[in-house]
C-alpha cells in the first residue's frame, strides 16, 4: 500500500504465488535538503545520485532512491518481523532498465531455504510521481 497527495495505491497477490510486495509512490521532487538526501543514504549511493543526475538530470534520483529504499522496507518487513534502517541496504538504480537492486548489509531472514541477501524492483517517473515496485515471486 502506498499513497502520497493525489495518488493512491495497493498491490495484492495470491500468497502461493507471491512470497512478499513493497510498493512506493513520491512526488516526483529533489528531496527537501541534503540533510535529509544524507540521512536515507549511503555515501556510494550519493556518489551514485551525482553521477545519474548528470546523466539524466530529469529524474530526481534522490527521491528514486528514497523511493526504492521505502519498498525495500516494505517487501522485507513481512518476512523478517523486524525494522530496516536506511543505511541496512544499498540501492543500485539501473537508469537504462529502469530496475534497481538492493544489497542488504544485515542478516536477512531465510526464505526457500536461502537467506535472504537483497530485492530486485522496477521504478517509473510519469505523471509526477515516482514509483517503486518489488515482487518476490515463490
Amino acid at each position: 500500500m502506498t499513497h502520497c497527495r493525489g495518488y493512491r495505491a495497493a498491490a495484492v497477490a495470491h500468497a502461493a504465488d507471491v512470497l512478499t510486495i513493497g510498493l512506493d509512490a513520491e512526488p516526483h521532487l529533489p528531496l527537501p535538503d541534503r540533510g535529509v538526501r544524507d540521512l536515507v543514504t549511503l555515501p556510494e549511493e550519493r556518489a551514485t545520485l551525482d553521477r545519474l543526475g548528470l546523466l539524466r538530470p530529469e529524474v530526481c534520483w534522490d527521491r528514486l532512491l528514497f523511493s526504492a529504499k521505502e519498498s525495500v522496507y516494505k517487501a522485507w518487513y513481512p518476512l523478517a518481523g523486524r525494522w530496516l534502517d536506511f543505511e541496512e541496504a544499498v540501492v543500485t538504480i539501473d537508469p537504462d532498465d529502469a530496475t534497481f537492486h538492493a544489497r542488504l548489509l544485515v542478516d536477512g531472514p531465510v526464505v526457500d531455504g536461502q537467506p535472504l541477501k537483497g530485492f530486485d524492483g522496477r521504478w517509473l517517473v510519469e505523471s509526477g510521481l515516482v514509483v517503486t515496485a518489488i515482487a518476490v515471486v515463490r
